[in-house]
């Protein structure tokens, strides 16, 4: 996004349903629900979306289908999959085509069943023909390697992602929201059952189901809506690769790059940003998104979030709702980042909620550290 698009949308409302469990929806059912919902929150009804950005788990044409199942004939539409980051990429779309004329109300939406379905991570992706005589375990795998790439790096230490996972719980436990929010200690995660080493089960997201939804208009309409708008001041993307194979530095991720578009197009930087919400698929993928987007030095992430740093009342809010660790994470966790940050900043979070939020950042992840999407999000004090 150029700085030109700066403040040029924004975000009016947002939605979710089938947190946890959803016994006897279908992953389209639950993208349904999270869509009436955002709408309601707008004040809209599904025959004003003229405007539908969707991808899916399970389905190759998951925009038509979504448009479909809705009853609504936009007249633009954006399926691109890049994994997780889709969603938080689909702001830059929407913000284009909402500033072009091309649509009048946006709708990004997605939902998933995956946890009472199969009880495990649905893709429809292939295994990589260079990875897969090697039968790595997709794609905790990948996040193992470069875990233990970043341990051998810079001496980061288990203990250190231990306490990532640790952090997002004590957000969680005051999320009345998310799915996990029993204690969970440093010793619980350490002695949890490894599961591709050096990550154990606790350093893994959840699997469950849920959905969201958040309805975009443009700017000059957002203040017309029931709740305080959310502008998109800034977003970048940028892929580095699809297989870990061949990723050229496992410590390293494109999201230096999408940041430093990102806050150079919203004209902000990590300094001023209150609310930190990241793709946690795995522990590692926070001390990495931290030290990628400026908000302490490459090596420094693991003494970043040790001791509580990052957890309620530590020096930088991360995760506010729990994140993918702790809160949901439906295959697919980059919506839940744009609606905890959109949240935030209105001061209707479901859990903590953060004083006097202006800026917000959220992150997406796609692929295996693969697709990286970074926006920045403000109140009307921003613009």
């Amino acid at each position: 996004m150029t700085t030109e698009l700066r403040g040029k949308s924004a975000i009016v409302g947002t939605g979710h349903a089938g947190f946890g469990e959803a016994h006897g929806l279908t992953a389209y059912d639950v993208m349904a629900q999270s869509a009436l919902a955002a709408l309601g929150d707008a004040g809209l009804n599904l025959s004003d979306v003229d405007g539908l950005f969707c991808t899916m788990m399970e389905d190759s044409m998951p925009a038509l289908m979504a448009a479909e199942y809705l009853g609504i004939q936009p007249r633009f539409i954006d399926g691109t999959m890049s994994g997780g980051s889709s969603f938080v990429n689909y702001l830059t779309s929407a913000t284009m085509a909402l500033d072009a004329g091309l649509c009048d109300v946006a709708l990004i939406v997605y939902g998933s069943n995956q946890r009472t379905a199969s009880g495990r991570l649905v893709t429809a992706s292939r295994p990589p023909a260079y990875e897969a005589p090697y039968n790595p375990r997709y794609p905790i795998s990948a996040y193992a390697m470069a875990a233990a790439r970043h341990m051998h790096e810079y001496g980061t230490t288990r203990e250190q992602l231990a306490d990532v996972a640790v952090a997002a719980r004590a957000w969680a436990q005051r999320n009345p929201e998310a799915f996990e929010r029993g204690p969970l200690t440093r010793e619980d995660v350490l002695g949890a059952r490894m599961v591709g080493d050096p990550l154990t089960v606790r350093d893994c997201c959840l699997v469950t189901d849920g959905g969201g939804a958040i309805v975009m208009v443009h700017a000059d309409r957002a203040r017309d809506f029931p709740k305080a708008p959310v502008y998109v001041l800034g977003s970048a993307a940028e892929s580095s690769h699809r297989q870990i194979s061949q990723m050229k530095d496992f410590t390293v991720t494109a999201a230096r790059a999408s940041g430093a578009r990102a806050f150079a197009a919203a004209g902000v930087t990590p300094a001023d940003i209150q609310a930190v919400e990241l793709y946690d698929a795995f522990t590692i993928n926070t001390i990495l998104f931290l030290e990628d987007l400026g908000f302490c030095a490459k090596g420094e992430g693991g003494a970043f979030v040790e001791g509580g740093r990052i957890a309620p009342g530590g020096v930088l809010p991360v995760n506010t709702n729990g994140g993918g660790l702790s809160c949901v994470h439906p295959g697919m966790y980059g919506i839940f980042t744009v609606i905890e940050a959109a949240r935030q900043i209105r001061g209707d979070a479901p859990g903590i909620q953060l004083k006097d939020i202006d800026l917000a950042l959220a992150h997406g992840n796609g692929g295996v550290l693969s697709s990286q999407v970074t926006a920045i999000l403000g109140s009307q004090n921003t613009l």
